[in-house]
């Protein structure tokens, strides 16, 4: 029996898991809890503040400039299921032990989708997770979009870099802050330390939540100044 195996099992034993849902022992979230969260089969354009479905695209004409070329969302966090995980994720407590059950919505998402022909192609693709500030960074202890990037490489068995696109500029938590501050707020915070590397290749942008797109927009700009030939949000739910 190998040890790492043995531990887990001791582990088990003295510290047994609760769902965070049900409270039903077994594990952290348990199958039947997440098989209550509704995963979306279809896309949005992700700049229509009333959701627009897209099919063949990722965003509808109104919004072709914009840098983003798209979203893959799996749920809406109006769900509460989903809004207690993602702040059970990242907030106090803190538990990192959640990214598989999420990023496991992201799959299933990716699997329904009418839009899944973007995952499908695989080559030149790498998988970037939307960076934290040293100081957030140092406060969390983890940066839950890089776990969550990890899970996702390994379904899509895709590159993952991590330390190439970096927050450079520390902002206020977007949380709190209009649509409008949002945008101001990000505003020059990333940077691409070596643009050879997304030259020519298609991006899977991950975070955990896409409210008003903010963020992840000022991260697709500069990739794609960077040379990327495509960016895509990837996120377990929308705001």
């Amino acid at each position: 029996m190998k040890l790492s195996y043995l531990k887990e099992i001791i582990l088990d034993i003295l510290f047994p898991q609760f769902c965070l849902i049900c409270k039903k022992e077994g594990d952290i979230v348990c199958k039947d809890c997440l098989s209550l969260i509704e995963v979306s089969e279809q896309q949005f354009c992700p700049f229509c503040e009333t959701p627009k479905i897209v099919i063949g695209k990722g965003k509808c004409p109104l919004h072709e400039k914009m840098n983003l070329d798209g979203l893959f969302s799996a749920t809406d966090y109006k769900n509460i299921l989903i809004k207690k995980l993602i702040t059970s994720f990242k907030y106090n407590p803190f538990l990192k032990d959640l990214s598989p059950h999420l990023a496991s919505l992201i799959i299933a998402h990716f699997l329904l989708s009418e839009n899944k022909i973007i995952f499908k192609q695989k080559e030149n693709t790498i998988i970037v997770p939307v960076p934290l500030s040293a100081a957030r960074f140092r406060w969390r202890g983890f940066n839950q979009a890089t776990l969550l990037a990890k899970e996702l490489s390994e379904f899509l068995k895709a590159s993952l870099q991590v330390n190439n696109l970096i927050k450079i500029k520390e902002a206020q938590p977007q949380v709190s802050l209009s649509k409008e501050k949002r945008r101001e707020n990000v505003q020059n915070a990333f940077f691409l330390r070596n643009p050879q590397i997304v030259k020519g290749k298609r991006i899977f942008l991950i975070d955990d939540v896409f409210t008003t797109g903010a963020t992840m927009e000022e991260c697709a700009k500069v990739l794609k100044i960077g040379g990327a030939k495509e960016v895509w949000g990837v996120v377990i739910a929308r705001g």
